[in-house]
């Protein structure tokens, strides 16, 4: 991989929360390079029922299953912050932003969509066929299930070998979600169409999105910007589903001039905290909210 350029921090004291996609946890983050995301503090936030976070009720992958996830980590995130959000992360950190616009300084969307869902005014997304066998393959193999979707991540990323072995080095030093965890994301990203409320998102928001995407084609980019008067939007060449891993330089650029023009350079030294021991950063116990069963 080559390296990512380097943009002036905007302020580095600025809180950058981190939300990873389906069948993924917090431990991918440490795969980021600190300089693409010019030295923010990082806050990941697991979602339920991944890397051994509780899974919340309602399961059933009803509208409120998608509040409930957004509500949860808000509730673990810092008061005001840049959110970064991947594929289902990116979901979630949408819905978040629409019910607490005042919490989110910016939304970085890393290969996600407002519908991830085909349909015939919709056509830059995944067949619902495709879900279909997700969730078959999940039933009957839930652990090759997430090694083929784990492939898919990269499939024709000019780094593709290299990303896939980082991404599952960094998956195994954290617990496997539950299965009824990947069933309900997987519902969400089949039910979920959040276009029709994209009118009343207060917040900017960065878009990206890799040229050789087979999830989340890059050919959504246009529509996005039509559904949000001043949205950004970038495609990365060479990329799949998960740019800022396959191409950190291009995708860096992008992402520090997106934050650039959010807060005012800060003079001073650069804070050196990051709370990143501690993956779910969850103030709350948890202890108290009931599970779905796995």
């Amino acid at each position: 991989m080559s390296p990512a350029k380097v943009h002036p921090s905007p302020d580095r004291n600025q809180d950058l929360v981190l939300i990873h996609g389906w069948g993924m946890n917090a431990a991918l983050w440490e795969l980021l390079p600190e300089t693409l995301t010019a030295g923010l503090r990082r806050h990941p936030i697991e979602l339920p029922g991944h890397g051994g976070r509780p899974l919340l009720p309602p399961c059933d992958g009803g509208p409120r299953a998608l509040e409930t996830w957004a509500d949860a980590c808000l509730g673990a995130a810092p008061e005001r912050a840049v959110w970064f959000g991947w594929s289902l992360g990116g979901l979630v950190a949408l819905s978040a932003a629409l019910r607490a616009p005042d919490r989110i300084l910016g939304l970085i969307l890393m290969t996600a969509t407002p519908r991830f869902v085909r349909a015939p005014d919709w056509p830059a997304a995944m067949p619902a066929e495709t879900l279909a066998q997700f969730h078959e393959g999940l039933l009957a193999d839930p652990a090759g299930t997430l090694a083929r979707f784990l492939a898919i991540q990269v499939r024709g990323s000019d780094q593709a070998r290299e990303t896939l072995r980082g991404l599952r080095r960094q998956l195994a030093t954290r617990p496997p979600p539950k299965p009824a965890a990947l069933a309900l994301g997987l519902d969400l990203l089949r039910g979920q169409d959040l276009r029709p409320a994209l009118a009343r998102l207060r917040v900017p928001s960065l878009w990206l999105f890799g040229s050789h995407d087979t999830l989340v084609p890059a050919a959504v980019a246009p529509h996005i910007e039509r559904l949000i008067p001043g949205a950004k939007t970038r495609v990365i060449p060479g990329a799949a589903h998960a740019p800022f891993l396959s191409h950190p330089a291009e995708t860096g650029e992008a992402i520090g001039a997106f934050l650039a023009g959010l807060m005012p350079r800060r003079q001073g030294p650069p804070s050196t905290g990051l709370d990143e021991k501690n993956p779910t950063r969850d103030p709350e116990s948890n202890s108290h909210v009931p599970n779905c069963s796995a």
